[in-house]
């Protein structure tokens, strides 16, 4: 099974946020490496809690950050 995890850069708050509507998770992390440590951590908890195979899960990441160059 695929999952697509949405990532993107909040200015305000100054972290990297995810969230994937089909496992379901959301969550935060100051680093981008660190967010993808934890994305891999809960999405293998919540998809074992919620009865949902784990073997062949795979995570489809999209990131996005705007940076101004002005």
């Amino acid at each position: 099974m695929e999952y697509t995890v949405e990532v993107n850069w909040d200015w305000e708050a100054e972290v990297w946020y995810a969230v994937c509507d089909d496992i379901p998770i959301a969550t935060e992390s100051d680093s981008f490496d660190s967010l993808m440590d934890r994305i891999k951590t809960i999405a293998r908890e919540v998809l074992e809690l919620n009865g949902k195979p784990v073997k062949d899960a795979r995570l489809y990441i999209t990131a996005a950050r705007m940076e101004s160059i002005a």
